[in-house]
């Protein structure tokens, strides 16, 4: 959909819906995105929810990491679900408009959601910290009580942290031209239509997204300090591989997640480019979280144990069905 069928939409819409205009291209090239992300997310959803119904079928997996874990894969959910469904609607040209309110609740929950997953990634490289680094003292130091506290203060420190902006953001007043050039309600791309001066809004976003990630990359980045160091210690090739194993999943994830984060928050918004903005979105919304749940399953040993005896077990069921 090019700018000129955008312009026809607008004129359409009452003065408080946007026109999201997604991705320039054919019929056939909304199509096959449409398809393709329909597919990502299915494929998203059934992946996260396998690692949650795995943590809780294995009493082997009731352990804090697994549960940091299984919270992440609940927040990969609702990431994904908070703005796939409406972009599948944007390329089909179904569900094009969004009104003010749905997209202010769109970008408060993408922004939430992505301020929680830096705050639990943090959590997990803490946990790896003291599993590694203090093995004898990990079940007082991170006992159920703390594990569900930390849990807790990261779901609640992600909502409370956007409300200050989402705040500010509730008051602009929007005139001339509704067409948000993204297939979701960006940040960037949403708040430059406003006819209100917005660089207030810019510099408590920019000061937001600096501190979040910067706490949540220096907490991760000093706990695999001193687990790389207490590694380095250990005379045995066996240990030390053992040892790594345990948190080599979580360490690609929170490359990836962070990775895009500073690319595409920490910096002076109006440097960015429209294009990157939606590759970084689409990385961060949908890529990740599609590939999360195969990296932990694919580099983590005890959840191919578990995801081994699930497959087992509902072999034997479907043979037994079948005799009978």
């Amino acid at each position: 959909m090019d700018l000129t069928a955008g312009t026809k939409i607008r004129n359409q819409t009452s003065e408080r819906e946007f026109i999201l205009l997604g991705f320039p291209g054919t019929w056939y090239f909304q199509m096959s995105l449409a398809v393709l992300f329909s597919m990502t997310y299915i494929l998203t959803i059934i992946g996260n929810m396998s690692i949650i119904a795995l943590v809780m079928m294995h009493p082997q997996l009731h352990t804090p990491m697994y549960f940091f874990l299984c919270n992440l894969s609940f927040l990969e959910i609702w990431l994904t679900t908070s703005c796939l469904p409406k972009a599948i609607g944007v390329m089909l040209s179904t569900s094009q408009t969004i009104s003010f309110t749905a997209c202010l609740l769109q970008l408060f929950f993408l922004l939430s959601l992505g301020t929680t997953e830096c705050f639990l990634l943090a959590t997990m490289a803490y946990d790896r910290y003291l599993a590694i680094c203090h093995p004898l003292r990990y079940s007082s130091l991170m006992n159920n009580t703390i594990t569900a506290q930390l849990c807790l203060a990261s779901w609640l420190g992600g909502f409370l942290a956007i409300s200050p902006l989402a705040g500010q953001i509730s008051r602009l007043s929007f005139c001339g031209t509704k067409v948000i050039n993204h297939f979701l309600c960006h940040m960037e791309s949403w708040i430059v239509l406003s006819c209100a001066d917005i660089h207030v809004i810019e510099l408590t976003m920019l000061i937001l997204s600096s501190l979040v990630v910067i706490v949540s990359c220096t907490i991760t980045v000093v706990s695999y300090i001193y687990i790389i160091i207490t590694i380095s210690r250990i005379p045995s090739a066996q240990p030390w591989r053992k040892a790594f194993s345990t948190c080599s999943s979580h360490l690609i994830v929170v490359i990836l997640w962070f990775g895009s984060c500073i690319v595409l928050f920490v910096k002076p918004l109006a440097q960015d480019s429209m294009d990157l903005n939606k590759t970084i979105s689409i990385f961060n919304t949908i890529i990740t979280p599609l590939l999360n749940p195969f990296i932990y399953t694919l580099r983590n040993k005890e959840v191919k144990e578990a995801l081994r005896k699930t497959v087992r077990g509902t072999l034997s069921g479907f043979r037994i069905v079948s005799n009978e």
